[in-house]
């Protein structure tokens, strides 16, 4: 997902985006330990679209848009 579109995303849906890939992470996580991933660089695309997330929704929260 794009940069430009992440800011367009109302407060809500970074929320729910952010709660859908936290999930994900977790069963990759997992996924890890047994030893059945293909792409062992999406733990880290995804702990960093995460981080990106958490950014904006802060920042919704600080402009008073989290309503």
């Amino acid at each position: 997902m794009a940069k430009a579109v992440k800011k367009e995303l109302s407060y809500s849906e970074l929320v729910t985006k952010r709660n859908e890939l936290k999930k994900k992470y977790l069963d990759l996580r997992f996924q890890m330990v047994i030893g059945h991933v293909d792409n062992p660089v999406q733990k880290r695309t995804l702990r960093r679209e995460i981080a990106t997330l958490n950014t904006l929704i802060r920042q919704k929260e600080i402009a008073g848009l989290d309503k």
